[in-house]
């Protein structure tokens, strides 16, 4: 049995030789790199990365955008000994720096010469990084070499000193370090071992009926767990093939041209394809129009029903011919057996509206510190609004308090060079303290509620779970983002920020001249219209959770702002102060 994340390379490479691992578009055609290529180019860079002065247990860390030569960093730096951390392209200077410090970084390796210049100016406050190699062209900087003269370099080091490399590894060490996105603070190393990666990588191969063969599309960021499981180890694990998007903004284009059979969609993903199918179909005729409401009846009864174990509704594969199958084809995803959301909560309207397309979007609970997935949905088994069901060969429980908590060879080595932190999250029976507040009903499924420290304590002495309220006006079409507040407060209230892409047709809709949210956040009719459908949300919720006030912002909730991390989760505390103002207002 494979222990190691090179060992399972090794092997798939042996199985698979000439078929086909990993695919990137280079000067507008697609280019293909087979099992044995990859196998080679790893090794290489493995050597070279040792030419450069990479230790044992040092860091190396990978700034830039999914392609080919991301991942044959991540791998070379296993296989050198080292532990790679992805960087997200949208942290700030002072935010790369500390990433790069903390996790000892001897090796940076950035993709293009714009992401060189946000390293440079670093290097005088990082004395253990001895050099940074180029992905895309030249430079002239001491120290910098290009991605060709790293493989060269390693290319010319005997393949026993790399060998020597991966017989030191072992299941239990450290194989890779993710940064967790940091809502509370400064952002934590999670340790990931050879064990947890392989372990995680060969479960969601079996369930999720991955083949090998199979087309998977890369784009989301590699810094984060999900992408990695799904687009990096899994494939490895089973020879499936990982196609690189060119760009986020491409990515509609490169699905049609995929076409993969598992697709992973954050939730802000699948509202911006929901936006765009529900803009293509407002210019339909008519009939068409009818056709589409008719086959969406009978697509949400279906989905339920399967859910269920029941037969399928009458006229359903009627439905599915006329229109599901045409729109699965035009969104590049006819050929998806599996489509996923993960990483943050995701509305109830968002998933009925995939669910009466034919296309059940299938929940994914977890965190890093578990190696991504702690229960999923199966498209044999699965249920609209649930996170899944627990992964084979681990435990979950709810404590008293309603924490939901897990165990099992998925579970983190540990963070970084923080004791402290690590014993907070993991007990002494190895049991993972995830924060997060959840139930689980009769069939095992779990209901994710929110974050024990989100949660909003008001003057009366009820506890509100925020994010539930936040996903129900989500749901209302033109809001992008909304963040409930109340601490300690009489009542609750929200920020809503508003759809741009959405907002034209639900502005015309309700009378309003508005076609942007700065105008539509000063428009008393657009405000008017909003408010019923505040107040139709408020019919759904207990009294003390109703919302007494609203306010609408002008701009955005963003990564770059401040308001969001990486993974789209809202930074509570920047909101709160940053419109603290606004706040004050609602409860004046």
């Amino acid at each position: 049995m494979a222990e190691t994340v090179i060992d399972v390379l090794q092997a798939t490479a042996e199985r698979r030789g000439a078929e086909p691992a990993l695919v990137a578009k280079r000067g507008g055609t697609w280019r293909k790199t087979s099992w044995e290529e990859y196998l080679q180019t790893v090794l290489a860079a493995a050597g070279g990365m040792i030419e450069l002065g990479l230790a044992p247990r040092q860091g190396v860390a990978i700034l830039g955008y999914n392609r080919p030569e991301w991942f044959v960093s991540d791998l070379a730096a296993i296989a050198a000994g080292g532990h790679p951390t992805g960087i997200y392209t949208t942290l700030t200077p002072e935010q790369i720096q500390y990433v790069l410090d903390h996790s000892e970084a001897a090796v940076v390796v950035v993709e293009s010469e714009d992401d060189l210049a946000r390293i440079l100016p670093l290097r005088e406050r990082l004395p253990r990084l001895r050099a940074i190699v180029l992905m895309e062209g030249e430079s002239a900087e001491p120290g910098v070499v290009t991605w060709s003269e790293l493989v060269e370099l390693g290319s010319a080091v005997p393949r026993p000193v790399v060998r020597r490399r991966i017989e030191g590894l072992g299941a239990d060490d450290l194989c890779t370090l993710i940064y967790t996105s940091g809502t509370t603070g400064p952002p934590k190393g999670v340790m990931l071992s050879h064990r947890n990666i392989v372990f995680v990588g060969r479960v969601i191969v079996e369930h999720l009926d991955i083949h090998p063969g199979d087309s998977i599309i890369s784009y989301l960021a590699l810094s984060h767990i999900a992408e990695q499981v799904v687009s990096l180890h899994a494939p490895i694990a089973v020879g499936a093939c990982t196609w690189f998007a060119e760009s986020l903004e491409k990515l509609r284009e490169n699905l049609l041209e995929v076409r993969p059979h598992v697709f992973l969609g954050v939730p802000r993903v699948w509202e911006k394809i929901q936006a765009g199918v529900a803009a293509a179909g407002a210019g339909a005729s008519p009939i068409k129009k009818r056709l589409v409401r008719w086959a969406r009846g009978k697509g949400l009864a279906g989905g339920y029903a399967d859910q269920r174990g029941e037969p399928l509704p009458r006229f359903y594969g009627l439905a599915d011919r006329l229109v599901f199958s045409k729109v699965r084809r035009r969104l590049g995803l006819d050929r998806a057996r599996y489509c996923a959301t993960s990483a943050a909560p995701i509305s109830l309207d968002t998933l009925e509206f995939f669910l009466s397309l034919g296309i059940p979007l299938l929940e994914v609970y977890g965190m890093t510190e578990c190696t991504g997935p702690a229960t999923m949905c199966t498209p044999e088994r699965y249920r609209t609004g649930c996170a899944g069901f627990t992964i084979p060969g681990t435990e979950i429980r709810i404590a008293e308090d309603g924490e939901i908590q897990m165990r099992g060879p998925h579970v983190f080595l540990g963070y970084y060079k923080n004791e402290e932190a690590t014993r907070e999250a993991l007990d002494a029976d190895g049991w993972l303290h995830s924060g997060d507040v959840g139930a689980l009903d009769e069939d095992g499924f779990l209901r994710v509620t929110d974050r024990k420290k989100e949660l909003i304590i008001t003057s009366g002495g009820k506890n509100v779970a925020p994010q539930p309220i936040e996903s129900k006006l989500k749901s209302i079409p033109s809001v992008a983002l909304a963040a409930v507040v109340g601490d300690r407060r009489k009542y609750l209230a929200a920020l809503l920020t508003l759809d741009p892409e959405r907002l034209p047709g639900e502005a015309e809709a309700a009378g309003s001249a508005a076609r942007d949210p700065a105008a539509a956040s000063r428009c008393a009719v657009f405000r008017a219209y909003l408010e019923r459908q505040v107040e139709a949300v408020n019919r759904t919720l207990a009294n003390f959770e109703t919302l007494k006030r609203f306010a609408v912002l002008p701009g955005q909730f963003t990564i770059e702002g401040g308001e969001l991390t990486p993974t789209m989760k809202l930074k509570r505390r920047v909101i709160e102060e940053r419109y603290a103002a606004e706040i004050e207002g609602l409860f004046a």
